[in-house]
């Protein structure tokens, strides 16, 4: 696993979630776990088409803050993506 830090602007706030990226995961776990302050937010995990979608919500932010940072990660470079869609 690895954990990396992400940033996104929502209504000109600035909103700062650390994600943990389970490079060699299976489906028995979602690939990326969002949390914020420590406290666990969210689970993303990749289609086949490489598109996050939200597959665990603690309810805790909103559906458009998870959209911002499922199109962040998106953007990101995962070359590892490939081995969580075979």
């Amino acid at each position: 696993m690895e954990r990396f830090n992400i940033t996104i602007t929502h209504k000109k706030q600035v909103l700062d979630f650390e994600v943990a990226d389970y490079l060699h995961h299976t489906d028995e776990h979602c690939k990326f776990e969002i949390y914020a302050n420590g406290e666990f937010v969210a689970s993303l995990e990749p289609d086949r088409h490489k598109h996050l979608y939200v597959c665990k919500d603690a309810g805790i932010v909103k559906p458009e803050i998870l959209n911002l940072l499922a199109d962040k990660l998106e953007a990101l470079p995962q070359p590892n993506w490939k081995l969580s869609l075979q």
